[in-house]
């Protein structure tokens, strides 16, 4: 593997307009700019809607850009797609193909297993997988595992996990992460990794960036932090320098933004309890008063109510 950049975008924008108002673009990514090494783990932190999930999108070359550019090891991700790149996301184990009876061998040696045998095999034994273990039977946990299992098990050089770990338990997250990291030491490959589970993590990233609203408002930065990297780090270091205190540190300044940004009349306020009543509140009241169950028998349970309608 070459020493030139795993990761190199450069000035990227990207839109998206949502469902039904294809005149309204909504910015989901604003000038983005960073260079990533192999052998570096960054983790992304920001709050839900900050652009993660589209960053990893893009980087996996499933969102076509409209300003910038984005290379995965020299080439562009769009016109060259390297074939030494692995996504995996949380979609996969709500897909109903995967969600049929199949018998776990099966369904690996289906994608190639047979081709992977040793890491296949490591990998069965990391993620505590039963082979005869039947898709349609399974915990989303467990078919988690499964994923895990099918994607990891070729030599991937860049993998992108967008809060793919969230549903293993903590001692099998534990041994997929010690797994990960010795893939970046022993083979030089590259992680990027979006979650919002921070317990053990960390002796994990390299990198670390702080997402926001789009943009970074702290660029991939060597982990840990020095005071000096960072704004209010004498905030972020009061407790120790440890990932979920900066995490929540930063995920509450994010709160605290929108909030100042919202009583300057510079941001429409969308969340959280409104203030004022419009027509249609006092419609749907008024239906809900007439005819929810609950209102008519107080003492009824949620489930007795939902059950009768």
């Amino acid at each position: 593997m070459s020493s030139s950049p795993a990761v190199s975008i450069s000035n990227l924008t990207f839109s998206h307009t949502p469902p039904g108002n294809p005149n309204a673009a909504v910015v989901a990514l604003k000038d983005v700019s960073f260079h990533l090494s192999p052998r570096s783990i960054t983790l992304l932190i920001g709050g839900n809607g900050a652009g993660k999930s589209t960053l990893l999108y893009i980087l996996a070359g499933k969102r076509l850009i409209q300003h910038g550019k984005v290379d995965v090891f020299g080439k562009d991700v769009f016109k060259d797609f390297p074939p030494n790149l692995i996504y995996l996301g949380t979609e996969w184990a709500m897909n109903a193909g995967v969600r049929r009876d199949i018998v776990v061998s099966d369904f690996l040696n289906s994608v190639g297993g047979y081709r992977h045998k040793e890491r296949r095999d490591r990998l069965l034994d990391i993620l505590d997988i039963d082979l005869d273990w039947h898709m349609h039977a399974i915990s989303d946990g467990e078919r988690r595992r499964v994923q895990l299992c099918m994607g990891l098990m070729g030599e991937w050089d860049l993998l992108l996990l967008d809060e793919v770990t969230v549903d293993l338990d903590v001692l099998v997250r534990d041994s997929l992460l010690r797994f990960l990291k010795g893939e970046t030491i022993s083979r030089g490959a590259t992680i990027v990794y979006a979650t919002h589970i921070f317990d053990g993590l960390n002796d994990f990233p390299t990198h670390i960036a702080h997402m926001r609203d789009g943009y970074f408002v702290l660029n991939p930065t060597p982990w840990p932090l020095n005071p000096s990297d960072v704004a209010d780090s004498q905030i972020i270091f009061k407790s120790g320098p440890s990932l979920h205190a900066i995490a929540l540190h930063w995920l509450a300044s994010d709160r605290a933004f929108r909030t100042k940004e919202e009583k300057e009349g510079r941001r429409v306020k969308t969340r959280g309890p409104r203030n004022h009543i419009t027509s249609g509140d006092v419609d749907r009241e008024s239906f809900y008063k007439k005819y929810i169950y609950v209102h008519q028998n107080p003492h009824m349970s949620t489930d007795t109510m939902v059950s009768q309608i």
